[in-house]
């Protein structure tokens, strides 16, 4: 059992791409998208994972997360299962400061978007932030890919 600490934020900017380390495609989807519990399925280069996330907290910075890797098949066979809206993104990894930022940049119905998370060790956990770092927007579910895969991105009213 793990529980995450991950603050969440806009991207007002395409300069990561320059500072990247790596990059891969993604694609999930989920069995279950209730709101007190997720169940992910994703797709990563040759592996697949399961993922079950718990509730978040109320300011949406901590959440149980509980993760197993799956062969490549087994995910092909369990997203062919999921729910309506598979995620699509390019996942972006920048080293800066003592962090590691994971970017994803979003295609499909949720083009457009671009999202970067740091995952931290404790709540109050002070981090440097890059300058292609936007508007922090943690806590709103809008931004849980839970939420883009049911209400995508190319729907909102901007």
């Amino acid at each position: 059992m793990t529980v995450e600490i991950e603050r969440k934020f806009l991207v007002n900017s395409n300069d990561f791409k320059k500072e990247a380390s790596k990059n891969y495609s993604i694609k999930q989807g989920f069995l279950n998208s209730h709101k007190e519990r997720t169940v992910r399925v994703r797709l990563k280069k040759d592996k697949g994972y399961l993922t079950i996330k718990g509730r978040s907290s109320e300011d949406g910075l901590i959440r149980f997360e509980w993760e197993t890797e799956i062969t490549k098949h087994e995910a092909e066979q369990l997203l062919a299962l999921c729910e309506e809206g598979i995620i699509d993104k390019i996942r972006y990894e920048v080293n800066f400061g003592n962090h590691t930022f994971e970017i994803d940049e979003f295609f499909g119905e949720n083009e457009g978007l671009v999202i970067a998370e740091v995952e931290l060790q404790s709540t109050n956990e002070q981090f440097n932030k890059p300058g292609w770092l936007g508007n922090e927007v943690t806590g709103d579910i809008r931004y849980y890919n839970s939420q883009l895969s049911k209400q995508p991105f190319k729907n909102w009213n901007k």
